[in-house]
């Protein structure tokens, strides 16, 4: 590899892209901080602020109205992260902890619990050598702006706000069929997600408080707190749709944009990118490369491992990143029929007015109002799906034969079954080469 097509790598002495913010924020927040708690011996407490501020480990806070899913998303990342899950209910009921011991007698006696007093439980909750090491997702909290106040006064900073939204009427229908395992906690529906096994369909058990009232009356509590506690996050939040599989929402929750994150970042790549994604040209394979390798380098990517989705394109940048050191150990294609995928993206529409996205035949509109108002997104066109179908198709044959090894799955079926599948070829171990 000669000197101009070798990856750039900045000597360790000097700072990264970034680091200078980062240093920057690391110093406010530990002023906030002293400022906060005024400790009579700053430098311990300095230090041993230091060692909790952990950014190598997940801080996540999952919101939504009730039904919309947030806390089986909120368990699915804590099973792939590795990470603590923090909901009202496991925290008030820590027994070696004497505030959840006065939160518990409030919350069994179904009143509220105060927000000095559940925001102090968060905080020594997070404390703990789990949550330090670990990382945390917080479910449901902070559900008022109050509560959103008083975590960022302690200091307590998510590294991400997930926002999950759907109609009402949706999550009144999604209410009514809710089960839960009271053994495990797991959430089923009887309609969209019923447990195979006999003997987990015979002890799920109905929730309290999920007729339609009860759910009305919650969702209209939700509405008036939500609008006030989003602005406390207006960098770090991302709204997601709820009215799809879970699975899906699980998806756009780990596998942000990474271009625009980077141009959201103000870096110097982040510059280099922004006038592509305004004249909507694709981003060149060499910086997309340095955008990339400066993420996988980094050390949650070193320790966990990575997870690409719709990277490499072409041969090309399969070339790149095996030269830069990348060399995926499993790879999957999906695979779904042309008559499927013109199907899926051509009778996608959007209406302009509440922002609600509809499928002609898997999701039509209630109305004919609404169906005369709904737009079609220019890039679901049959042309273009179709231009964008066959470069696919020039593109795959040359991956298919890099990548010998790969899983081929069926992708036009259940999205658990495609999730089963991918999951299987995850777990099973990776063949040995016969010497």
């Amino acid at each position: 590899m000669d000197s101009a097509s070798a990856p750039h790598r900045i000597p360790p002495e000097m700072p990264q892209y970034g680091e200078e913010n980062h240093i920057f924020e690391l110093m406010q927040n530990m002023l906030e901080q002293l400022l906060i708690h005024q400790p009579e011996d700053p430098i311990p407490f300095m230090i041993q602020h230091l060692h909790k501020d952990n950014d190598n480990v997940p801080r996540i806070v999952i919101l939504g109205p009730p039904a919309s899913g947030k806390t089986t998303i909120a368990m699915w990342l804590c099973k792939h992260l590795n990470s603590s899950l923090l909901t009202l209910e496991n925290l008030v009921l820590n027994e070696f902890s004497l505030t959840a011991t006065k939160a518990k007698r409030l919350y069994l006696q179904r009143k509220t619990i105060p927000s000095a007093l559940l925001v102090q439980l968060i905080q020594e909750r997070l404390a703990e050598e789990d949550c330090v090491k670990r990382g945390w997702i917080l479910d449901g909290i902070p559900e008022t702006r109050e509560q959103a106040l008083r975590i960022q006064t302690l200091g307590i900073t998510p590294r991400h706000v997930i926002v999950l939204s759907a109609p009402d009427t949706v999550l009144i229908e999604r209410n009514l069929g809710k089960r839960i395992d009271p053994q495990t906690g797991e959430i089923y529906h009887t309609t969209f997600d019923w447990p195979p096994e006999s003997e987990i369909q015979n002890r799920l058990m109905v929730p309290e408080d999920i007729s339609e009232l009860e759910t009305a009356q919650k969702l209209l509590e939700y509405h008036r707190n939500i609008v006030r506690v989003i602005p406390s996050y207006p960098k770090i939040l991302k709204v997601i749709s709820a009215d799809q599989p879970c699975v899906d929402v699980f998806y756009q929750v780990c596998c942000g944009q990474l271009l625009k994150e980077a141009m959201a970042d103000r870096t110097t790549f982040g510059e280099l990118i922004q006038p592509f994604f305004e004249k909507e040209m694709a981003v060149p394979d060499s910086l997309l490369m340095k955008v990339l390798s400066q993420r996988l380098d980094q050390q949650d990517c070193i320790q966990k491992g990575w997870v690409l989705h719709g990277v490499p394109r072409d041969l090309d940048q399969a070339h790149l990143l095996n030269s830069l050191g990348y060399n995926p150990n499993r790879v999957f294609f999906l695979n779904v029929p042309f008559d499927s995928i013109m199907e899926r993206l051509t009778l996608r529409r959007i209406d302009p007015v509440t922002g609600e996205r509809y499928h002609l035949m898997y999701k039509p509109p209630p109305t004919m109002e609404i169906q005369a108002r709904l737009l079609q997104n220019p890039k679901d066109t049959e042309e273009q799906v179709k231009l964008k179908m066959d470069l696919f198709y020039r593109n795959s044959a040359d991956l298919e034969q890099l990548y010998g090894s790969a899983i081929t799955v069926n992708g036009d079926q259940d999205p658990y079954t495609v999730f089963e599948y991918i999951e299987s070829g995850i777990i099973n171990p990776l063949p040995k080469k016969i010497p």
